[in-house]
């Protein structure tokens, strides 16, 4: 795993390689790479890695969504992170609590950075009333 790999998930869980198209809609668990063509929609609370022959015209919701080149047309929402490495594209609008975009990659579309998840904690004017 990179240093700048921030899912703690470590196998692959599926694979759709080169030359290999899928249309439809995508639901997973644990992490998953594209490298063909997908068209649909794409929806998994974990990581989603695309390489760098992968074409994807897709809505994604995901937790981490890690761009290796190739592109993505579509709207991205990610509970956790989105990472764009050149020469990859992104063309639509992209909304995560973190974002790490490389010199020489293309983001065509609007960032939203959204309030990070805490886990275990519940939000101001919930749950227990507060000390005081």
């Amino acid at each position: 795993m990179s240093e700048r790999d921030l899912t703690g998930v470590g196998e692959l869980q599926a694979l759709l390689g080169q030359g290999a198209e899928f249309e439809g809609t995508l639901v997973f668990q644990g992490r998953i790479r594209i490298e063909g063509r997908f068209k649909g929609e794409i929806r998994s609370d974990d990581v989603l890695i695309l390489g760098p022959s992968a074409q994807v015209y897709a809505n994604v919701q995901v937790g981490t969504l890690i761009v290796r080149g190739g592109s993505l047309t579509g709207d991205v929402r990610a509970t956790r992170l989105v990472e764009l490495y050149a020469p990859g594209s992104i063309h639509g609008n992209v909304a995560a609590p973190q974002m790490f975009l490389d010199k020489g990659a293309t983001l065509d579309g609007q960032c939203t950075m959204l309030p990070a998840p805490v886990e275990g904690l519940a939000a101001p004017g919930q749950g227990e009333p507060a000390a005081g």
